[in-house]
């Protein structure tokens, strides 16, 4: 077997190749340093918090693991693990960076450690490969929408309302290729910023009063009006956000509102949107959205899944596809160039 090997030392002045042939014995074919340009070289000796990076990733490695202690359910009876970790980073959108155009994205919670401590098989890093074949790396969550539900007669509209709010549009009678989905723009995480953890039921915005103006100017971001496929985070909703604008409880609300609200809209023939993620437990934020939108609104519990656990089992789904050497991405919702297997393997 002809192998490659790839490296970047600590010395960081470029990367070293080496192709092997393996076989009863190993024999070099080529070897080559590549050196660095040297705008790269100096990124990489001047990024300062790396250490702190590194260090999250493997403690949110042992946390995962202990986590999935937590369920009651027999370790040994658990043949794979799929973990999505926690994204710290994610821009599905190339920009220019050091004469590239880059998408780039970063999750961590070492999947490694994961699988070293359950002594499970474990598959994470899910959406490097989607983004490698072009597309956004986001939203995967549409593979598994698509497959709960999909109808006949009915057109419907999965919504889950976390950090970030996305849409699966399923049309009625549709196959996969027909789907499509796209982050709509701030879910919580802009509320939870102004009233941690979070406003629980919604009162604190329903007490509060919507600043029109602010919220006009906000609903003129060229993202709300820019077709999918697309993807946001937060690098557009996190502190920077909050301090330009400086918006309020009852407004950043209505933000999300009328984000998802607009983004429904285009999809008219829609019988049914089916909510999940922490936003369908907002009382107030349900209401404003049953005020806002002409389909029934009900939430995934009606049909057996828990409204907190649906990206959980989405990304058990996905290890599953991977395991088996199946794509798990949707192209129409990532914009992907083809249909890409998702994610790498720790194997024990």
């Amino acid at each position: 077997m002809r192998v490659a090997g790839l490296i970047s030392g600590t010395s960081v002045d470029g990367i070293d190749v080496a192709v092997v042939d393996i076989d009863d014995k190993i024999q070099v074919v080529a070897t080559k340093t590549v050196p660095y340009p040297t705008d790269v070289r100096d990124a990489i000796l001047s990024v300062s918090d790396a250490a702190n990076i590194a260090r999250l990733n493997f403690l949110l490695g042992e946390l995962f693991a202990e986590a999935l202690q937590h369920t009651g359910v027999p370790l040994e009876t658990v043949e794979l693990i799929g973990s999505h970790g926690q994204t710290i980073f994610h821009e599905g959108q190339p920009v220019e960076f050091l004469g590239r155009k880059i998408a780039s994205t970063m999750q961590i919670g070492e999947a490694a450690v994961i699988a070293a401590r359950t002594g499970i098989e474990t598959i994470a890093d899910f959406r490097p490969s989607d983004m490698a074949a072009g597309g956004n790396g986001a939203p995967l969550v549409p593979f598994l929408d698509y497959q709960l539900f999909k109808h006949p007669e009915r057109a419907r509209v999965a919504l889950n309302i976390g950090g970030i709010a996305n849409i699966t549009v399923i049309p009625a009678n549709s196959r996969a290729e027909d789907v499509i989905a796209f982050d709509t723009g701030p879910g919580n995480m802009v509320m939870d910023a102004l009233a941690p953890p979070y406003d629980g039921d919604g009162e604190g915005a329903r007490a509060g009063r919507v600043h029109e103006v602010l919220l006009t100017k906000l609903l003129d971001d060229p993202y709300y009006h820019r077709p999918p496929p697309k993807s946001c985070g937060r690098e557009q909703y996190g502190a920077e956000f909050i301090r330009t604008t400086g918006i309020d409880l009852a407004t950043a609300t209505e933000l999300t509102v009328r984000t998802i609200a607009s983004s429904i809209a285009r999809y008219p023939e829609t019988a049914d949107v089916i909510v999940s993620g922490g936003g369908a437990h907002n009382r107030y934020m349900m209401e404003r959205l049953r005020a806002a939108l002409r389909p029934r609104i009900t939430t995934s519990a009606e049909f057996g899944i828990d409204v907190d656990a649906k990206e959980a089992i989405l990304f058990a789904v996905l290890a599953y596809q991977t395991y088996h050497r199946r794509p798990g991405n949707i192209p129409s919702a990532t914009g992907a160039r083809k249909p890409a297997i998702l994610g790498k393997v720790s194997h024990i």
